[in-house]
């Protein structure tokens, strides 16, 4: 029977950088003789796609959007992320529950109680191993989101106010959870970011 894999998630507040380092880390890990996958949230499945692009472009009632957020993470559980792991393969995904955490409960007040029902009933029997928080002041990733080349999506859109109310739901949740969230500076070099995430990773994963 194959090793259990592990599964690492990538968070941070719109401009942090932290999908800059996602196929890195997935690629340090293969040279290291692992199975990687390699996914995202909302996303990961052909029906994940379709949900991701209703939630990034189309308005909604709050808990519309939680729930079709749950239902994407559902899908991707079922047919991704658990498959993959019982193979002892590992898993990197860009975003999990932690962010629903911070958006929709952090940045658009939908009560944790509601949260927390539903992060039982989707995967209460899956946290991440670890959790890679990039965290920067929102003046920074703002800047970072101005040069953007391509059309900014909803949230990426949203006011200065929605994000720092992100940023500190993502800050109370590490703070709630020391061991699995690790808190990454992310107004660092390239090269410092990515030897912190190698140190991280060695001393909690491998």
């Amino acid at each position: 029977m194959a090793v259990r894999g592990k599964f690492i998630t990538f968070e941070g507040i719109d401009g942090a950088g932290k999908s800059s380092h996602v196929e890195w880390l997935a690629d340090w890990l293969r040279q290291r003789g692992l199975v990687v996958q390699v996914t995202r949230e909302p996303g990961g499945t052909p029906l994940g796609e379709k949900l991701r692009a209703l939630l990034l472009s189309e308005p909604m009632h709050l808990e519309t959007e939680t729930l079709l957020m749950f239902a994407a993470r559902r899908e991707h559980l079922a047919q991704v992320i658990e498959p993959a792991l019982e193979r002892g393969e590992w898993v990197v995904c860009d975003r999990f529950t932690d962010a629903t955490y911070a958006y929709q409960g952090g940045g658009r007040g939908l009560h944790r109680s509601k949260l927390q029902v539903l992060e039982q009933w989707v995967h209460d029997h899956r946290q991440p191993d670890l959790t890679l928080l990039f965290d920067l002041p929102f003046e920074i990733a703002r800047q970072r989101i101005a040069h953007a080349t391509r059309e900014l999506d909803r949230f990426e859109q949203e006011r200065a106010e929605f994000h720092e109310r992100v940023r500190h739901a993502y800050l109370d949740r590490a703070a709630a959870n020391p061991t699995r969230i690790q808190v990454i500076d992310a107004d660092q070099t390239m090269d410092e970011i990515r030897k912190l995430l190698e140190n991280i990773v060695s001393t909690h994963c491998l």
